[in-house]
């Protein structure tokens, strides 16, 4: 986790206000953030045994989540300032690192056997889905005609994107 948080402070500084350009989303934002970073804190304090079908199933779901949060904040540092994120792991789904975000949690949960923390990722998972919809429509309404076709084209959790019809041309 904290390597994610690493990783997170090298991207420029101007992502915070193009991750979270609208105010309702920087309202939802503070209290999926205050629920991170309680459960970063918690999890100091979790027991964890290695070697338990638990641990393995765990690190599973924690290397998971963690994969597709780097790649998400590699498709973000990648995007021209102004742009919105359409790219890398932005093409599978509108929201991927509101999938990536809980899933190193539960990860840990589970590797733990903490129902407690489950609990709390859980509602980690409920803060980021708020998020990514307040987002979606904020970003619908800077970008306009260009998102909303990107919208139709692109899964809004995860999945194949739509290939283009045709006549239409890549951007």
């Amino acid at each position: 986790m904290f390597l994610f948080i690493v990783l997170s402070g090298l991207l420029p500084k101007n992502v915070g206000k193009r991750i979270a350009p609208a105010k309702a989303v920087r309202k939802n934002s503070r209290g999926m953030l205050l629920v991170f970073f309680a459960m970063i804190i918690y999890s100091i304090f979790l027991p964890m045994e290695s070697g338990t079908m638990w641990f393995y199933a765990g690190l599973a779901v924690y290397l998971v989540g963690f994969s597709i949060s780097t790649a998400v904040l590699l498709s973000i540092a990648a995007t021209e300032p102004g742009e919105p994120f359409t790219t890398g792991m932005y093409r599978c789904s509108r929201h991927p690192i509101a999938l990536g975000t809980p899933l190193p949690f539960i990860g840990v949960g589970i590797a733990c056997a903490s129902w407690v923390f489950l609990l709390l990722s859980a509602i980690l998972a409920v803060a980021s889905h708020r998020v990514a919809t307040a987002e979606e429509l904020a970003t619908a309404d800077e970008f306009g005609d260009a998102y909303r076709e990107y919208m139709e084209r692109t899964p809004r959790w995860i999945g194949v994107p739509k290939a283009p019809e045709q006549g239409e041309h890549k951007k």
